[in-house]
């Protein structure tokens, strides 16, 4: 029999990655005890994985107490360059705003994860190391999970269990949920190489570059002068043969000029692929990130929509946990994040299929796109270099009205504070007038227009009213439906 390990947790998360990391920070925050259980003895950086981090990310990392060092700590592109055989199409500049970040902040995945794993020891959760999930088992009150360590298997009680252990999750084949879709035949050739180069602030798509015939590069910016280069490749190309044979070499200074220094950091090949769990919970066991959903790097939906599944679930959890919230509320993790994953993939699929046109016919029109684009604003529109991901709107959550359901705007509050500041740990009611009986964060934006909007913990709005014509209670009616309660 495994051995038990420390006292029971709340909440046990298996994988130490940027979801799970963020996942038990937020529910650290929000009261509960949490342990994060790692298989690895001690975390690695390995080059740069995903780099593009989306406004909404951030906000939740800020939640954190992170958010503001990250996006400085990163690069702020605002202009992508989209060419064509080696020609430049156009040119698009992402637009501005009076947001707390910008759009996107490109920085390494591995080092989120590193001032992540600093942040939620500051937060008190306890972070198990060594520890290879095995197996659980689930009951009535509650799940054992058991891992395997080097002094043997010991076993985890736990109220419950999140699975943010990759897309090989061992969580995941241990509810027995399938893994639908499919892979990519391409692989992709990644290198991360610090050069100084004259356009450090943007990002450029090639497509059929004379260096790179018939298939695609990214180039995307990084701090300290590191560049993160995708070549679309063969299926059969081998990352450490092209290092060894001079490939990777001409590869690179095809891409930087030849006579540009330049220092290789990381390396590495991979295969993608586009797959869902078909379900994102059984029972007492849910699956966020890749364990839940895979897709395309192309639009930098992978990470971003894993974070937004880890702020989604963490706030459902503690309310249930805390005893503010049924038990019925988890159901609408699955409800609200699995139809965000299949839009993720049906835009990331969109982007492969214009990438990588299967047939003559469809590789004639993605051609004839192309090269119609400079001069027309209808092709130009359907140029697809992956389109950069977006916050879920939860449209069709039964906890959501009509209409509803996107990521509040950040808004200035009579009190000189913003929005952004009030959101992360309960429901907020925000008007341009106190409303009776009711905590309300007020201000004198004119969207609210004689309207109490109702924004839930992860910042997306769940309902409004107006308030000229409201019946009594009718607010507290629609917080409760809001949270579960009706």
């Amino acid at each position: 029999m495994p051995r038990v390990t420390q006292q029971p947790t709340d909440v046990a998360i298996v994988g130490a990655g940027a979801v799970g990391l963020t996942m038990a920070g937020r529910l650290a925050q929000l009261g509960a005890r949490v342990t994060l259980f790692e298989a690895s003895d001690a975390r690695s950086r390995i080059g740069s994985r995903a780099i593009c981090m989306q406004r909404e990310t951030l906000e939740i990392w800020a939640r954190l107490g992170i958010g503001e060092e990250l996006a400085e700590r990163g690069v702020q592109w605002r202009i992508g360059r989209t060419y064509f055989r080696g020609r430049e199409l156009f040119s698009v500049e992402l637009p501005g705003s009076d947001e707390h970040f910008p759009p996107f902040v490109n920085i390494s995945q591995s080092e989120v994860e590193d001032r992540l794993a600093e942040r939620v020891r500051e937060l008190g959760v306890d972070v198990a190391e060594g520890h290879r999930f095995v197996g659980l088992v689930q009951d009535p009150d509650g799940v054992t999970a058991t891992f395997a360590t080097e002094r043997g298997e010991v076993a985890h009680r736990s109220g419950f269990v999140v699975g943010t252990d990759g897309a090989h999750s061992a969580v995941r084949h241990a509810i027995g949920i399938g893994f639908a879709g499919d892979t990519f035949g391409d692989r992709f050739l990644i290198a991360d190489v610090r050069a100084e180069l004259p356009f450090s602030l943007e990002r450029h798509f090639h497509f059929d570059p004379p260096w790179n015939p018939g298939r695609q590069v990214l180039l995307h910016p990084q701090p300290d002068g590191v560049w993160r280069i995708d070549w679309q490749v063969p299926a059969e190309t081998d990352a450490d043969a092209e290092r060894e044979s001079g490939a990777l070499d001409r590869r690179i200074r095809a891409v930087l000029g030849p006579s540009t220094s330049y220092e290789l950091l990381w390396v590495t090949g991979y295969r993608f692929r586009q797959r869902v769990a078909d379900a994102f919970r059984v029972g007492r066991v849910f699956l966020a990130g890749d364990a839940a959903h895979v897709m395309s790097p192309f639009g930098a939906r992978g990470l971003n929509s894993g974070v937004a599944d880890a702020e989604n679930l963490a706030w459902k959890l503690a309310f249930v946990l805390r005893g503010d919230a049924p038990a019925t509320l988890l159901d609408t993790y699955d409800a609200e994040r699995r139809p965000a994953a299949l839009d993720n993939l049906a835009a990331t699929g969109a982007t492969m299929r214009f990438m990588a046109p299967r047939g003559p016919m469809r590789r004639a029109w993605r051609d004839l796109v192309l090269r119609m684009a400079p001069r027309s604003a209808w092709f130009r529109k359907r140029v697809d270099s992956g389109r950069l991901s977006e916050p879920a709107t939860y449209a069709t959550s039964p906890l959501v009205a009509d209409g509803h359901g996107s990521i509040a705007p950040d808004i200035s509050l009579s009190d000189g504070e913003r929005l952004r500041d009030r959101i992360g740990n309960a429901f907020v009611v925000v008007a341009d007038a106190p409303v009776p009986g009711v905590a309300t964060l007020v201000s004198t934006d004119r969207r609210l227009a004689g309207r109490a909007w109702i924004v839930r913990p992860d910042g997306h709005v769940a309902d409004s009213l107006s308030l000229v014509d409201a019946e009594p209670g009718e607010l507290d009616a629609r917080l409760r439906r809001a949270r579960g309660l009706t």
